[in-house]
Parts: structure tokens; sequence; C-alpha cells
């Protein structure tokens, strides 16, 4: 069985990472994506609500998809899961540099597992989290990036914020 690995913050779930969540699907005979906290990064949502953030949304994605949430090396993460593939998503040349940095990294921690990436759909190239949120926090819209399910929960946190 070929088992990938699509790991993120998921922070929020965007249009960007379903596509690649959708295609990453059809490559593998089991997708699991690791939901994780980046500790440079500051998460608008715990890891509980970005756990079932993505199971609700990729609740009609075909394919044989688990969502489970880790702290660890992604490495460790993928051996444990029993991944060989690890999918990842890239926008632009800044992702590529970033990516293939760390592809190379984790190709000396475990030389077993590849690393495979995939366009994101030229309509959803800029989309970021990290956009979104910012977007979102300034009260513009952004159903443009996200299902409207997401852009729910963005809202009913941005307003239980203030």
């Amino acid at each position: 069985m070929r088992i990938g690995v699509y790991p993120g913050t998921f922070d929020p779930l965007t249009l960007g990472h379903l596509d690649i969540i959708k295609r990453g699907a059809q490559i593998v005979d089991r997708l699991i994506i690791g939901v994780t906290t980046n500790p440079s990064k500051s998460p608008m949502f715990s890891i509980e609500e970005r756990l079932a953030m993505v199971r609700r949304e990729i609740s009609d994605v075909d394919g044989d998809i688990g969502v489970v949430d880790f702290d660890l090396l992604l490495m460790d993460f993928a051996e444990r899961e029993g991944a060989r593939l690890i999918i990842r998503g890239l926008r632009a040349v800044a992702d590529f540099e970033y990516e293939y940095q760390m592809a190379g990294m984790n190709q000396q921690l475990n030389d077993r597992i590849e690393t495979v990436f995939l366009m994101a759909d030229v309509c959803l190239q800029p989309i970021a989290s990290r956009l979104v949120k910012e977007i979102a926090r300034y009260g513009g819209k952004i159903d443009k990036f996200v299902t409207p399910a997401v852009a729910a929960d963005v809202a009913k946190y941005l307003a239980a914020s203030k």
C-alpha cells in the first residue's frame, strides 16, 4: 500500500490546501493529513479546532484519507504512519526554495521517504493561510480563499477575540 503524508498547520484550511489534498489522494492509496503546530507561527485555531476543520472539509473528498495531529519531526511522523511519500504543495518560486531545502534535510534524515511536489492550481497559487488571516483581521472578504464554513469559523474566532 502506497501511503503519503501531507503535513501542515492548516490555520486555517484554504482552497489551496483542499486542491492539494484532492490531487494527493489520487496518487496514493492512503493519504494522511498531518496537522501540526509550527512554533514560529502563532495559530488562530487550536490543534483540536484545526483537526475538526480539516475533517469536516474533506468529508466528501474521494479516497482513503486520515487526519491526525503530530508534534515530532516530519520524517519520524511519516515513518510512524508507514508513509513513503511526503506531499508538499508549491505556489511560487519562494516556496520552491524553502521546500527544496527542507526536502534535502528530510532526505538526510530518512532517505527511504521521497518528497513529491504538487503545483497548486493557477487560480489558487496566491492563497496563503497567513494572508487569509491578515485579510480577515482587517475586515476583508476571504470567501475567494476558503470554503464558506471556514470563513464562518474565522469570523466567529475574530468576533470572540474582540
